[in-house]
């Protein structure tokens, strides 16, 4: 997708079609041919060819891009270097500042981790339609605009650096809870964020919250074969048999975050590590250091003060000083309206009501979590939780 959207000159909208056309032909094509020996290239010249024949058949595009298009000749697979220039030179496109800031990283999603508008939106907690309009004019102003695909300057980094380490995140979040769909964990979105985000440490080596992303997103990472059992059923985090986690991404994580906080400039990523650190050290769940990460989560609120990050510290407080401290938290930010459409909202409550023997009232907390349909194994989850307490209410 970033290597085709660079050939066309930019034009996200083109060059998704493009590559969806090309994907098509290969699936046709392919099991009766047999796959190519370079499949990325075949892809990026039959995507290329395909806008073409768009461009010539729709008649939408000034004469001289098709010229520029024809000039450059028969495609060839860029070396692993510079398609690593092309994915990131897309997300910089797509973070671009003349670009509404609220549809920067659902574009990135789109174009570059190709979810679907409907999990953008999920994830966004807005309705699909709105969404869909957000990257339709988003696509148009790259387009008639002219942003180019390609890596900024050094001195526009810093401005252009907090959107594209917040696309990073966002895909890997993605992936570590899916907002949609048959799976908890998509793996393959876990493993982009952390490529993009180690090609990012490489741009960028003296930049704290570059490592402290790093950090975050493999501390995390390492317990993904613990989240879910042999049904692919959601693990809570104290239930987790921490033997299956991955010492090596563990050490590099915890190695990367003390880089990152020796140079004294801490920010959201590198506080965000220090949270996940605080669970990676712990020998077990009873032996984590709750007061630490509430501790943690309210410095947060000083860089991140949104409502996500204040309900994360009341379940820390509710773990450090008791169920009723955390819900009073709780209870405060759940009539924030982008909570509402929040399942995990819902189920922290559930868990604290449940744990306050106020089954009645978890009973209705996991119900509303239901109502706003998680992914498939967060609702076993939720079903089996929902079973206990009406059970012995």
């Amino acid at each position: 997708m970033a290597t085709v959207t660079r050939l066309v000159g930019g034009d996200l909208g083109l060059a998704e079609d493009a590559v969806q056309d090309a994907c098509a032909a290969a699936l046709d094509q392919w099991p009766q041919a047999g796959v190519p020996s370079n499949p990325r290239a075949w892809l990026v010249s039959v995507a290329r060819n395909k806008a073409l024949d768009r461009i010539r058949r729709e008649s939408r595009r000034l004469d001289k891009e098709t010229a520029a298009m024809r000039d450059l000749g028969p495609p060839e697979l860029p070396p692993a270097a510079a398609t690593g220039d092309d994915e990131l030179g897309l997300i910089f496109m797509c973070c671009h500042p003349a670009l509404d800031a609220r549809v920067r990283v659902p574009l990135t999603l789109r174009s570059v981790c190709g979810l679907t508008t409907a999990e953008i939106a999920s994830a966004f907690l807005v309705p699909e339609p709105t969404m869909a309009k957000r990257l339709v004019r988003a696509k148009h102003k790259i387009r008639d605009a002219g942003i180019p695909l390609r890596v900024p300057d050094r001195d526009e980094l810093e401005e252009r650096l907090a959107g594209v380490l917040r696309v990073v995140y966002l895909v890997f979040t993605e992936g570590h809870m899916a907002t949609g769909g048959e799976r908890l964990v998509r793996g393959e979105l876990c493993e982009a964020a952390i490529r993009l985000a180690r090609a990012l440490a490489e741009l960028l080596p003296d930049e704290p919250e570059v490592r402290g992303l790093l950090a975050l997103l493999l501390l995390t990472d390492a317990r993904r074969a613990a989240r879910t059992d042999a049904r692919g059923d959601l693990v809570v985090l104290e239930e987790q048999d921490r033997r299956r986690w991955d010492p090596s991404l563990i050490a590099e994580g915890e190695a990367l975050l003390t880089e990152a906080l020796r140079r004294g400039r801490p920010g959201p990523y590198q506080l965000h590590a220090a949270i996940a650190a605080c669970h990676s050290t712990a020998p077990s769940a009873t032996d984590t250091d709750w007061r630490q990460i509430a501790a943690l989560y309210g410095e947060l609120l000083r860089h991140e003060p949104s409502p996500v990050v204040e309900a994360n510290r009341a379940v820390a407080v509710a773990m450090a000083e008791g169920p009723a401290a955390g819900l009073v938290i709780l209870d405060t930010v759940a009539a924030h309206p982008q909570l509402q459409r929040w399942p995990q909202l819902h189920v922290a409550r559930g868990e604290l009501l449940r744990r306050l023997e106020r089954r009645a009232e978890a009973a209705d907390a996991y119900r509303l979590a239901l109502q706003l349909e998680p992914p498939a194994p967060e609702r076993a989850f939720i079903h089996r939780r929902l079973a206990e307490v009406v059970a012995t209410d």
